[in-house]
C-alpha cells in the first residue's frame, strides 16, 4: 500500500522532509545556545564588581574594548579640539543630545569624549565651551557604537556639526587625524565654568552582556524553529495517510480509478440523434 512513497513525486517530498527537519533542529539549537550564552554573560557580569569602581588605567592598556574593559575608567591626556553634537539621545526619559569633543592626545590620535548631556534640540543649541589647554580626563570606557546601538541615527542627513553615531568609522571622515576605536563618557559634570550645566551620561553595559530584548528574541526564535520542525513532520504524516486512504478506496472500488469512466445515470436519457430515423423535429423543445 505504501509503494507510492517510492514514486518520483514522493521522492521529492521525502527529500524535503529529511533535509528540513534537521535544519530546523540545528537552527533552534543554535538560537537556544545564543540565549544561554547571554544568560551566562549576564550572570558573570552580576558577579563582577562595577567596572566604574575599579582603579583607572591609561587608555592604551584597556584597548581594544571588550566585555571586561567596557565601563572601566580610562585616563587620557591631551587638548580638546573639534566639537560635535549627537542628537536624539534620551536621559531620564527626556529627549536631548550629547556634547562630544575630540581629545587630541600626544600620540596624534584623538579620543572621543562625551562631556555631558543637554535637554532639547541640538539644532541651534548653546553648548558649554570645552576647557582650554592640556587636560587629563578620566572617563568610563565604551566601545564604538554601531547601527544596532540605542539612539543611533544611521540614516545621515544631519546638519553640520552633528553626528548620529559615536564611532571611529564615522568620526575619521570628519576630522583630519586618526581616531581611537573607543570613546569615554565623563562620570561627573565638569567642574567650574559653564560645563557644570551638563548632566553626565552613564556608561552603558557592553552589548550582549544582559538579558535584553534581543536575548528573549533568541528564545522566541528557538521555539519557532522547533515548532516548524514538528509542523513539517505532521504535514508529511498527513499527506501519507491521505494518499494511502485514497489508494485503499480505489482498491475497494469505492472510487473509480478514472473519474471520466464513471457510469452514466440511467435516469438521464441520452439526447436523440437528429440523423436517426423517426426523429421528430417538431417535438424538439426550443432552447
Amino acid at each position: 500500500m505504501y509503494r507510492f512513497l517510492l514514486t518520483p513525486r514522493w521522492w521529492g517530498i521525502n527529500l524535503f522532509v529529511v533535509l528540513a527537519i534537521p535544519f530546523c533542529v540545528f537552527m533552534g539549537t543554535w538560537q537556544l545556545g545564543r540565549f544561554e550564552d547571554r544568560v551566562q554573560s549576564h550572570e558573570q557580569a552580576e558577579k563582577q564588581p562595577d567596572p566604574s569602581t575599579r582603579a583607572a588605567k591609561p587608555l592604551d592598556e584597556l584597548l581594544p574594548v571588550d566585555k571586561v574593559t567596557s565601563g572601566r575608567p580610562a585616563v587620557a591626556t591631551g587638548a580638546y579640539a573639534e566639537q560635535f553634537l549627537v542628537p536624539g539621545r534620551k536621559l531620564d526619559d527626556r529627549q536631548g543630545f550629547y556634547v562630544l569633543n575630540m581629545l587630541r592626545t600626544d600620540s596624534g590620535k584623538a579620543l572621543p569624549v562625551v562631556r555631558g548631556w543637554l535637554p532639547g534640540s541640538a539644532t541651534g543649541a548653546r553648548v558649554p565651551a570645552a576647557p582650554e589647554g592640556e587636560v587629563t580626563v578620566t572617563g568610563d570606557l565604551q566601545a564604538s557604537e554601531n547601527s544596532r546601538s540605542d539612539g543611533v541615527n544611521a540614516r545621515g542627513g544631519l546638519p553640520g556639526g552633528q553626528v548620529g553615531m559615536i564611532s571611529a568609522a564615522t568620526l575619521v571622515n570628519l576630522v583630519p587625524y586618526d581616531v581611537y576605536d573607543a570613546w569615554v563618557t565623563l562620570p561627573e559634570a565638569e567642574a567650574g565654568g559653564t560645563g557644570g550645566a551638563m548632566k553626565p551620561v552613564p556608561a552603558a553595559a557592553p552589548e550582549g552582556s544582559g538579558l535584553d530584548l534581543k536575548a528573549f528574541q533568541n528564545l522566541g526564535y528557538t521555539g519557532e524553529w522547533f515548532v516548524f520542525a514538528g509542523f513539517v513532520l505532521f504535514m508529511w504524516f498527513r499527506l501519507v495517510r491521505r494518499e494511502a486512504e485514497a489508494l485503499r478506496d480505489i482498491e475497494l472500488g469505492l472510487v473509480p480509478e478514472d473519474p471520466a469512466a464513471a457510469p452514466e445515470d440511467p435516469e438521464d436519457p441520452a439526447p436523440e440523434d437528429p440523423a436517426s430515423p423517426g426523429y421528430d423535429v417538431a417535438s424538439t423543445p426550443v432552447r
